[in-house]
């Protein structure tokens, strides 16, 4: 009996060792079925990640490997100008639109950018 893994969410899925579903007692030939309804009651199966990986959509996707720990991130977002439209080292103002801004060097202090 060929049954897909779609079949544990339809809605026509039998549930029995015997029959498949009801409009395919066999099972379907191929690797998808044209009758599958997305049965909304079916439990839904928790997907397992190994730590430093992701689930998108459906995808496993393995995360790269962090630069900085996490208190070196947060003091990124406090600190930085991108976030902060200030210089980290003298205060300074940027007086223009910081967020297009791909060099983050102080004109007043000299502080130099060094995330990149």
């Amino acid at each position: 009996m060929p049954k897909i893994p779609q079949c544990n969410h339809c809605l026509l899925y039998s549930h029995n060792p015997h029959i498949v579903c009801a409009v395919h007692p066999t099972g379907v030939d191929g690797d998808s079925c044209i009758d599958f309804r997305e049965d909304p009651n079916a439990p839904v199966e928790e997907l397992w990640q190994p730590e430093g990986a992701s689930y998108y959509n459906g995808e496993l996707i393995l995360q790269p490997r962090p630069r900085w720990t996490q208190q070196q991130q947060l003091e990124l977002l406090d600190c930085h100008p991108l976030f902060t439209g200030r210089c980290p080292g003298c205060g300074a103002k940027y007086e223009f639109d910081y967020r297009a801004r791909v060099h983050w060097d102080c004109a007043n202090c000299g502080w130099m950018d060094d995330t990149v």
